[in-house]
């Protein structure tokens, strides 16, 4: 059974919806730990002090924070635990848009808004008229000691929850802000265009797979057993060529998988 990472309500107006969050996705990796390579047993990390040239214990642990170079303020427990967001178990939806006006950059985590039973008419009041309208909500949420922007969309079976990254958190990349937009001529962009077409299809999640991760979990089940793993073929680069002969190329490449 699936955890519930926040139970509380969705204020909409006046009505109050009440809700459960669950995880709606969870990074899946093979894992690998740190051994000793005489004898295979885990290695601990400890903590060294430079200056005083000896492993410190973790009670004699303080937080600071660095205000310049080498200067620290020391901040307590207890003082973190004053300005941290108060416990909340109310969602008030705070402004209503278009859900294409947010750039995807900013989505963080996401989570399916479950009803509860008491709210089930509500929370179907709230789906259906944001699937009509197209549009979804901002909120804010306050959960594991951080307050959130959220964003709340209409799926075709329920309200679906991202956590969102503030302004200040997106990355200014000066190398991406400089990217000089070349013209394209008519015919080669004309080219292009029937080029994605013959390669459209309908979006299956079912279809994508971390190859990685699954060549990385054969390797781990073959040297359990004493057997090897081959190599991972590499791609061949495409030699450079004019752009409308890759084109072209491209063309007949995806009309041949078609037939």
């Amino acid at each position: 059974m699936a955890a519930t990472v926040w139970k509380g309500y969705i204020t909409f107006g006046l009505i109050s919806i009440p809700v459960r969050l669950y995880s709606g996705a969870r990074g899946e990796h093979v894992e690998f730990h740190q051994l000793h390579s005489v004898c295979h047993t885990r290695v601990k990390q400890q903590l060294y002090c430079p200056h005083c040239k000896r492993v410190v214990e973790r009670d004699e642990i303080v937080k600071g924070h660095e205000t310049s170079k080498g200067k620290f303020v020391l901040v307590e427990e207890e003082e973190i635990q004053k300005v941290a967001p108060a416990s909340s178990d109310t969602m008030e939806i705070l402004d209503v848009v278009k859900l294409s006006d947010i750039d995807p950059i900013y989505y963080e985590s996401s989570y399916y808004a479950v009803p509860e039973k008491a709210g089930s008419k509500a929370y179907s009041l709230l789906l259906d008229a944001m699937q009509h309208a197209e549009l979804a909500a901002v909120a804010k949420l306050a959960m594991h000691r951080r307050e959130y922007t959220v964003v709340i969309r209409a799926q075709q079976k329920g309200l679906i929850l991202h956590t969102m990254f503030y302004e200040n958190e997106v990355r200014a990349v000066p190398e991406y802000e400089k990217i000089q937009v070349s013209k394209v001529s008519p015919k080669e962009r004309q080219m292009a265009e029937r080029l994605l077409q013959s390669m459209e299809t309908t979006f299956d999640a079912s279809k994508y797979h971390d190859e990685y991760q699954k060549r990385l979990d054969q390797l781990v089940k073959a040297k359990s057993k004493g057997k090897t793993v081959k190599a991972t073929p590499q791609r061949e680069k495409a030699p450079v060529i004019d752009l409308m002969q890759a084109l072209e190329e491209s063309l007949k490449k995806t009309k041949k998988k078609a037939a």
